[in-house]
């Protein structure tokens, strides 16, 4: 008998079934209620995720396009003299770093300052649209890892005649889509045959917005000096640190001082750097969208609990104790922020995915952002509803059946 009287003051004890079961009860008696709530954790998942998920598909884009470029090119450009004019670079720097052991490819191209750029001899001088003319080595585009748009590229027949070809910026700004020998740019005071356009390149920007004609042509008709201003080189990658210490003296022996040796690649990184910075800004606002997502939780929990003091009251009347309605109440918590979370989670990557298409790049969502988004949920779920459950907890059985 007193056994059986010990069975009968044993409550039951609740095995995670009866948790998830209990736990769901409040979340289908108010299903509008608990939508706008797992809606709020939702959004401020579905924010986390996008950025993340968006910023690495731009930064995976970016690896494969510096990939397919390299990251072995320097360049070489004239600086300031001592007195702060500007400084020029030696006719043969373009041969004399061409023979530097590591050097594999070395070519250049020479801007001609007096050369401006128009769609016709009737647009007025002042509106050049920023373009400038460069002359241009036949094995550019291979050195840089440019690519053509359309036509075709500079040869040992075009490059000695008026021919030109126009990078992608200045190709948009003179409304020329196609190459073709009957479109023609007045340049330097007659007219060029547009022969080709470029493609944006990313390691060599000053191309896009140039108009490119052949050394020879630079010369003949609009008295390019032959001067380089930019010599592009490409390096054996184990030995690009070593060779661009030696390129300032190599490119001009009696003046090193007066030479700029740069990495393009840098500062494609440097970029990559800023958009770190911005990527960190929005998943602030990510995190305080997430939090509003919390209170709302927090908001719907303790209205739950005072809205269902009755209920309360009598599973304590019939035995329930204090840690099983606080154990239900956090589990209706737990479980309105697990289905925000999984719903912002999968409304994220759609997003991610939708715009990575759009640009063209490949989709990448960390795992550790899907992951990371869930158990932030989680977290935030169990805080939000730790106080209410407490509360529900607290409720006597007469104080809770006295205010039906």
């Amino acid at each position: 008998m007193a056994a059986l009287h010990q069975a009968r003051l044993t409550p039951a004890r609740m095995g995670p079934a009866d948790i998830l079961r209990v736990g769901g009860v409040g979340l289908r008696t108010r299903p509008l209620r608990a939508f706008l709530s797992a809606l709020g954790i939702a959004i401020g998942i579905a924010a986390m995720i996008a950025v993340v998920g968006i910023s690495s598909s731009s930064r995976a884009e970016l690896d494969r396009a510096l990939d397919a470029l390299g990251t072995n090119l320097l360049t070489v450009e004239p600086g300031n003299t001592l007195f702060g004019t500007d400084a020029q670079l030696p006719e043969e720097s373009i041969a004399m770093i061409g023979r530097i052991g590591p050097v594999t490819d070395v070519s250049a191209t020479g801007q001609v300052f007096d050369a401006k750029v128009y769609r016709s001899d009737r647009i007025p001088a002042a509106e050049t649209g920023g373009i400038a003319t460069r002359a241009a080595r036949l094995d550019l585009l291979a050195t840089v890892g440019a690519e053509l748009a359309t036509g075709t590229w500079l040869n040992e027949a075009t490059a000695r005649y008026p021919a030109v070809v126009l990078g992608a910026t200045a190709a948009q700004r003179l409304g020329i889509t196609t190459a073709d020998p009957q479109v023609q740019v007045w340049l330097g005071g007659r007219p060029f045959t547009v022969v080709g356009t470029l493609a944006a390149a990313p390691l060599a920007p000053e191309l896009d917005t140039s108009a490119l004609i052949g050394w020879t042509a630079a010369t003949q008709y609009l008295g390019f000096d032959g001067h380089p201003t930019t010599v592009y080189t490409r390096v054996q990658e184990s030995q690009v640190d070593a060779v661009r210490s030696v390129l300032g003296a190599t490119a001009n022996p009696e003046a090193p001082n007066e030479v700029e040796v740069s990495r393009p690649s840098d500062a494609l990184a440097a970029a990559q750097a800023t958009d770190d910075a911005f990527t960190g800004l929005l998943l602030g606002l990510g995190a305080v969208a997430l939090l509003v997502g919390g209170v709302g939780v927090a908001n719907t929990m303790v209205i739950s609990v005072l809205e269902r003091r009755a209920e309360i009251g009598l599973r304590r009347s019939l035995g329930a104790t204090r840690g099983q309605v606080r154990t239900q109440f956090l589990a209706e918590s737990l479980l309105l922020s697990a289905l925000g979370g999984t719903g912002g989670v999968v409304l994220g990557i759609l997003v991610t995915s939708g715009y990575a298409v759009s640009q063209g790049w490949p989709t990448v969502v960390p795992a550790w952002a899907t992951l990371g988004g869930v158990g932030a949920t989680l977290v935030i779920g169990g805080l939000a509803g730790l106080y209410p459950a407490v509360r529900a907890a607290r409720l006597a059985p007469t104080e809770a059946l006295a205010a039906v």
